[in-house]
């Protein structure tokens, strides 16, 4: 099985977001793709399943436009959405391609050195803002909190909030769903939306660039801004960027990936 490690919404290796993509010869256990992730240690490991006939290459051209199987781990447990992960193996296999996934058909087209995913949108509805938020983003400033179907949203005052934060993820563990985004409006010209994102119920303290949360961050951020193309940072250590385009109940999420090791499965 081949095996590679890919830094997504980044154009240099060591920043944006590392995920684990793994080609698999046959369907695998999941027991052992949980082990296998586990053993990565990336916010998300992705696995895709090649036809039998396509499974000794890397690229697997001759796929044409059927969808592969692709699933997503954390460390601790399978995902239903990851856009930093399916980047990554769109990456792996030349950038354009569909993906059968737990979120439904996910197409993927090579643009520019860019990668585009079409993806479902993911809006969030405003929720009182609870005791674990407030213990959870000490110097945060909350002027709105909202729950998506994965996770909850929290605008702060300012971007320089998000920048400065040092979350209490103990606090942050008690807040329903999969996990916390803390946004606000860009800082400089040309950035529309600043992030950052926790989840340390799913073993990933901070996660270095979310391409699924920007399917909330475009959801909020487009009717606020008056517009639907948006370009985001995710201001984590690593830091990555996102471009993101509103388009009624999907969303189409940009970025770029660069391989930094490729090798061999062998257990």
């Amino acid at each position: 099985m081949r095996i590679h490690v890919v830094d997504a919404f980044t154009d240099r290796a060591f920043a944006g977001n590392p995920a684990g993509v793994v080609l698999l010869e046959e369907p695998a256990p999941d027991a052992w793709m949980q082990a296998v992730a586990a053993e990565m240690k990336h916010a998300e490991t992705a696995f895709v399943h090649l036809p039998a006939d396509t499974a000794e290459t890397d690229h697997a051209d001759d796929t044409g436009d059927r969808p592969l199987k692709l699933r997503w781990f954390t460390p601790l447990k399978e995902v239903d959405l990851c856009g930093h992960a399916t980047l990554a193996a769109a990456h792996v296999l030349g950038g354009d391609r569909r993906f059968d996934t737990r979120s439904g058909i996910l197409t993927c087209t090579a643009r520019d050195g860019w990668v585009e995913m079409d993806f479902p949108a993911d809006p969030a509805q405003p929720i009182e803002i609870t005791p674990p938020l407030r213990a959870g983003l000490p110097g945060v400033t909350i002027t709105a909190a909202a729950r998506a179907v994965s996770d909850v949203l929290v605008q702060a005052a300012s971007a320089a909030q998000v920048r400065a934060l040092t979350p209490d993820l103990a606090a942050l563990s008690e807040v329903p769903g999969r996990g916390v985004i803390v946004t606000a409006p860009g800082d400089r010209p040309g950035l529309d939306v600043v992030s950052r994102c926790f989840y340390p119920s799913y073993g990933v303290p901070e996660d270095p660039v979310t391409g699924s949360a920007h399917c909330t961050l475009a959801s909020w951020w487009a009717p606020k801004l008056g517009r639907a193309e948006l370009f985001a940072e995710q201001a984590s250590p690593r830091g990555g960027q996102v471009r993101a385009t509103l388009t009624g109940d999907r969303v189409r999420l940009a970025g770029r990936a660069v391989t930094v090791l490729a090798g061999e499965l062998i257990v």
